[in-house]
């Protein structure tokens, strides 16, 4: 496309210096506007992408920092179950079959965290994308990883053994249990974790203040939605009446 700058007629005629004078600010004008226009946009643009990456990345760092704290609780709770494990063996005595269950049954490590964040940032590219780092993207995939080896080789692991063995009913099986096995694995992964999580903070400029302010806003807005009690309550009343009417109609036709 050939562009062609036509000079007025008025320069054309050697009209003066004010014509030319005339002629040069509206150029100048025009190219102000048409810089200030397209400048504008791609600070506007700029903005918004810089406070998408922002919210995505606060996101993951704050799915990871929770992950952390799950662990560190499940690690306090092996501990306390190898603690009860040792008072009874020195006493045991205070074995009690319903009791020593139930208490057991505390110390057991759960994976307390979802996995929403991790399959947003996982399945999307465009979330990658925008967050345009390479290795703090690595990092996180790896956290990951880890995260889901831990939940096997821990939490899912105690749990299917318990519920195939049933090792809580008896005072030899309460002993027996070898809690400090899932402790040092845990601990393990747990240590791989850490410095993920941190070279992640490192590399976005994220403080633990940050991370924590994010925490008690998330928290403010839950505060804010209440679960309505009074309606679950009725919903479960509801389930119950049903349930009890089903075990009278069986009563009734003397279906076992």
């Amino acid at each position: 496309m050939n562009i062609k700058l036509h000079t007025p007629k008025s320069l054309k005629m050697g009209s003066g210096m004010s014509s030319l004078k005339q002629f040069l600010l509206s150029l100048f004008a025009t190219s102000v506007s048409i810089a200030l226009t397209f400048g504008t946009a791609s600070i506007i643009d700029y903005n918004a992408k810089q406070k998408a990456k922002r919210e995505i990345v606060m996101m993951v760092m704050y799915d990871m920092y929770n992950t952390l704290l799950s662990m560190e609780e499940n690690d306090s709770l092996l501990h306390e179950a190898m603690l009860y494990q040792k008072r009874l063996a020195e006493n045991p005595a205070e074995f009690n079959h319903f009791k020593t269950a139930v208490q057991m049954g505390s110390y057991i490590p759960t994976a307390n965290y979802t996995e929403t964040t991790e399959r947003i940032f996982s399945t999307s590219i465009e979330t990658i994308n925008t967050v345009g780092n390479v290795l703090f993207t690595e990092n996180v995939a790896e956290f990951y990883q880890a995260r889901a080896t831990y939940k096997t080789l821990v939490c899912d692991s105690i749990m299917n053994t318990l519920k195939a063995e049933s090792l809580f009913t008896t005072l030899q099986g309460v002993i027996n249990f070898d809690f400090s096995e899932y402790a040092l694995i845990g601990n393990v992964i747990k240590a791989s974790m850490q410095p993920l999580f941190d070279q992640c903070k490192q590399m976005m400029d994220i403080s633990d203040e940050e991370i924590e302010a994010y925490q008690e806003e998330r928290q403010k807005i839950k505060k804010e939605i209440p679960i309505d009690d009074e309606a679950r309550a009725k919903k479960s009343q509801e389930i119950m009446q049903l349930s009890d009417e089903i075990k009278a109609a069986k009563k009734k036709q003397k279906i076992e």
